[in-house]
C-alpha cells in the first residue's frame, strides 16, 4: 500500500481544538503506534472500528462526472475530531488509521494525457490501482474481525470494499463463502456495464466477480436509471430497489419502511452499508441534486441499517466540499461526521442489548 499515509497522535491533535473542561474525540481516538506495521497495529488495537479515508476523484472523472470527491476527507476529519467525547460517543472505540493519497497518479494523467478520450481511459485504468490497495487494507481490517469505516472518494471504492471485506470476513470465519450483501442509499444504482472501472459500475463488477450476493438500492431516481441497467436489475432476483418516486411521490411506502425492507432483503448474511451523498438534497457532490432525501433521512437510514444488519463495512462516498466547477460547501464534512457517529452508535445499541 504505497499510497497510504498513517496518522500519529500529533496529526490528530493538530486538527483538534482542545478545550479546558472538555474532551474531544480527537483526544480519545486510537492511532497506529508503529506506522510501519499496519497489520500489527490493526491486530493489536482494542477498537472494533477502523476508520480511514480515500480522498480521490479518479473514479468519478472516469464516469464522466465532475471532480471534487477528493475534497471531503479533511473537512470531515476537522469536524469528526472535534465531536465531544461523552456518554453517547466516546471515540476510543475507533482506530483512525490514515488516508490514501493518489495524487501522484492524478498528476501523471493530467500532465501526459493528450486528449479527453485518453484521459478518461487513463482514469479508468488508474482505478484498478486504487482497487488493489483498498482491497488489501480492508481485508487486513476484516480478517481481524473489525469493521471498516470509509469516507471520501467516488462510489468506485465499493468494489474493493466488497471484495476485501468478503475475503477478510471469510478468513475470520464469519462467512461460509467470500460473498457479501449490500444496501445502498443512492440516487443511482451504480450498476453500469463492465466498460473499465469507474464510479458508476462498482456493484456490477462486484457481482460479476462473485463477491456480491444480494444488492438493494433505496431512493433510486427514475430519471437517472439507464434502461439497460434497469432491465438487468428487474430480471435479477438477487437485486432489489425502491425508487425515490415510490417513496416520496407516489407514497407507496414510507422511507423507514423502505429501509426496513432493504435490511430484511439482505438479512441472511453480512451486509455492506453504503450511502452516496448525491442522494441527499442540495448536498455538494459529483451529481448534486435539488430533489432528494433530507440529511435527517440519511441519519435515520444509517442508524437503522447499522442496528438491523450484520454490518460488514460502512461507506460514505461522492461528497465534496469543493467541485472542479467552482462550487463549494463546507458543511458536507460535518454531515459525514454525523453519519459516522450514527453508524457506530447504531452498532453499539445492538451490542449493549442483553
Amino acid at each position: 500500500m504505497q499510497h497510504f499515509k498513517v496518522y500519529s497522535k500529533p496529526d490528530l491533535l493538530s486538527l483538534t481544538k482542545v478545550r479546558r473542561f472538555e474532551t474531544k474525540t480527537g483526544e480519545r481516538l486510537q492511532v497506529a503506534h508503529h506506522p510501519e506495521d499496519i497489520a500489527g497495529t490493526i491486530q493489536q488495537s482494542s477498537a472494533p472500528f477502523v476508520l480511514f479515508g480515500i480522498p480521490e476523484d479518479l473514479g468519478a472523472k472516469g464516469n464522466l462526472g465532475i471532480g471534487g470527491t477528493d475534497t471531503l476527507w479533511i473537512p470531515f476529519l476537522q469536524s469528526f475530531l472535534n465531536v465531544q467525547s461523552n456518554d453517547f460517543f466516546d471515540g476510543n472505540e475507533v482506530l483512525l488509521l490514515g488516508h490514501f493519497d493518489f495524487g501522484d497518479i492524478q498528476y501523471l494523467i493530467d500532465t501526459t494525457a493528450k486528449s479527453d478520450e485518453e484521459r478518461i481511459e487513463a482514469y479508468r485504468h488508474a482505478v484498478n490501482t486504487i482497487d488493489d490497495e483498498v482491497e488489501h487494507l480492508v481485508k487486513l481490517i476484516t480478517e481481524n474481525k473489525k469493521i471498516p469505516i470509509v469516507v471520501g472518494g467516488g462510489h468506485n471504492n465499493s468494489y474493493p470494499l466488497i471484495k476485501g471485506a468478503a475475503k477478510g470476513w471469510h478468513r475470520a470465519g464469519k462467512l461460509e463463502l467470500a460473498q457479501l450483501n449490500c444496501i445502498n442509499l443512492d440516487a443511482h444504482a451504480d450498476y453500469r456495464p463492465l466498460e473499465g472501472r469507474h464510479s458508476g459500475n462498482a456493484f456490477r463488477y462486484a457481482e460479476e466477480d462473485g463477491y456480491l450476493a444480494k444488492y438493494c438500492v433505496i431512493g433510486l431516481h427514475e430519471n437517472y436509471i439507464p434502461q439497460n441497467s434497469w432491465v438487468d436489475i428487474v430480471n435479477n432476483p438477487f437485486i432489489d430497489c425502491i425508487t425515490f418516486e415510490d417513496i416520496f411521490v407516489h407514497e407507496k411506502r414510507t422511507f423507514m419502511q423502505a429501509v426496513s425492507h432493504a435490511t430484511g432483503f439482505t438479512e441472511d448474511t453480512m451486509t455492506g452499508i453504503d450511502i452516496d451523498l448525491d442522494g441527499i438534497q442540495n448536498t455538494l457532490s459529483s451529481a448534486m441534486t435539488p430533489v432528494g432525501i433530507s440529511p435527517v433521512h440519511a441519519r435515520q437510514y444509517v442508524s437503522f441499517a447499522a442496528a438491523d444488519s450484520k454490518a460488514a463495512y460502512f461507506h460514505i462516498c461522492e461528497g465534496a466540499t469543493r467541485l472542479t466547477d467552482g462550487r463549494t460547501d463546507a458543511t458536507s464534512g460535518k454531515l459525514a461526521s454525523y453519519l459516522v457517529t450514527d453508524f457506530i452508535k447504531g452498532i453499539s445499541i445492538v451490542d449493549k442489548q442483553p
